[in-house]
């Protein structure tokens, strides 16, 4: 029963509530696993995990991240822990509209741990579906800088313990430098190569285009911590005309004329190794170097950050708050926050996605070792775009964005 795969489509909410309805409904309710776990000594939460089983609900649209997590991390919690993990394909809105039915519904969840950020942390702590504070009682906690705002913050909000860092990376553009011999720079430049390059360039509807158009929009704004703070209305007017009329202005000479938009940014992916459009997107400023491995990119594939910046972000791990089996969550996630595990995560060849921990808090052998990681020889290096990278900003922007964006330019 735990390891009954479930599938949501983002956009058919009411579906997803009553097939997950039913699904809740039918299903025998899951053994807890009682423990305090306030009181309760690390040995004791994972000597309590023991023998039980996790369930992981992630987004799995990536071959590489899927290896790592089904050829790594399963088999190794399954081995040091005796965790059996198993692998909940859904993200964003279907963990919302899960939740909302087994609210609804009551009862033991399904889903023990979830992978977030932003948005849908937002909304599961509105829900009061995230479990915590948890993050003070795993011990791989003491080798995060939890002042750096990058780390301690997601989209404006205090992680307060109720989500664990996992992963660090910002946005970049990735171009094939036999095509883009000058790639823009700016804004204004990126309007101008648009224009002289008809049919190359675009972005996708869902988390990765919607970045780049936060990016846009804190540059329209003044750059910075322009939009810094809680959600601001009439900033968000302001600006945001600005941003769908620039727009508007390029969407003739996109893709398919602007006409249509790509739903994900694998779709992305494929169209630039096939050459039919000269740029592509990605979250992970390394990624380049992964799908250059991966065989998707050819090696005239090159990545780089505008230089009026771009967001980087944290993403996290979270724990159901209806979860039978917090004990189980908390030991897969303390590994997986593990040097152990964020070493092998970081490599090249395998994810190349950023670390969360900070080089001044690990043991000089680890240091070492995270240090001679091969270099990446396409991507920008970390330390000379960090001083680009900025802040995510508050939840309700991405939400009004991803609402606007299709009322303004999609479906003007």
């Amino acid at each position: 029963m735990r390891n009954r795969k479930i599938a949501f489509t983002y956009y058919r909410q009411f579906l997803i509530i009553a097939s997950c309805t039913l699904l809740l409904t039918c299903s025998p309710a899951k053994e807890k696993v009682e423990i305090n776990l306030d009181q309760a000594t690390w040995g004791k939460i994972e000597s309590s995990a023991r023998a039980t089983e996790v369930n992981f609900m992630m987004w799995v649209g990536d071959p590489f991240i899927n290896r790592y997590i089904n050829n790594y991390v399963v088999p190794e919690v399954k081995a040091r822990f005796g965790v059996e993990m198993n692998i909940l394909s859904g993200q964003g809105g279907d963990i919302v509209a899960l939740t909302v039915a087994q609210q609804q519904s009551g009862g033991t969840g399904e889903v023990d741990m979830v992978w977030i950020n932003g948005e849908t942390f937002y909304q599961l702590r509105q829900l009061t579906a995230l479990y915590g504070p948890f993050t003070d009682k795993l011990p791989s906690s003491e080798f995060v800088d939890w002042e750096n705002p990058f780390i301690g913050t997601d989209f404006q909000q205090p992680v307060e313990g109720y989500e664990a860092p996992w992963g660090n990376v910002q946005l970049a553009l990735i171009y094939n430098d036999e095509k883009v011999l000058n790639p823009p720079k700016n804004r204004t430049e990126l309007a101008e190569w648009v224009k002289q390059n008809p049919g190359k360039f675009t972005f996708a509807t869902e988390f990765t285009g919607l970045t780049f158009l936060k990016s846009l929009l804190i540059d329209i704004a003044g750059g910075g911590d322009a939009l810094a703070g809680d959600f601001d209305q009439d900033k968000y007017d302001k600006y945001a005309a600005e941003l769908w009329e620039y727009i508007n202005g390029i969407k003739p000479y996109f893709w398919k004329n602007g006409e249509t938009f790509p739903e994900t940014v694998a779709q992305m992916h494929q169209m630039f190794a096939n050459t039919e459009l000269w740029f592509t997107l990605s979250n992970n400023d390394g990624e380049v170097d992964n799908k250059i491995a991966q065989g998707l990119f050819d090696d005239n594939s090159r990545a780089y950050v505008l230089e009026s910046g771009t967001i980087q972000n944290s993403h996290y791990l979270g724990i159901m708050n209806n979860s039978a089996n917090k004990a189980g969550a908390m030991t897969v996630i303390n590994f997986m926050m593990s040097p152990e595990a964020q070493l092998k995560k970081m490599q090249p060849d395998v994810w190349g996605d950023g670390t969360i921990l900070s080089m001044d808090k690990l043991p000089q052998d680890w240091k070492e070792k995270f240090e001679s990681i091969p270099g990446r020889t396409r991507s920008p290096k970390r330390n000379e775009i960090q001083k680009l990278a900025l802040m995510e900003i508050a939840p309700e922007y991405m939400i009004k964005l991803n609402e606007d964006f299709r009322k303004f330019v999609i479906e003007n």
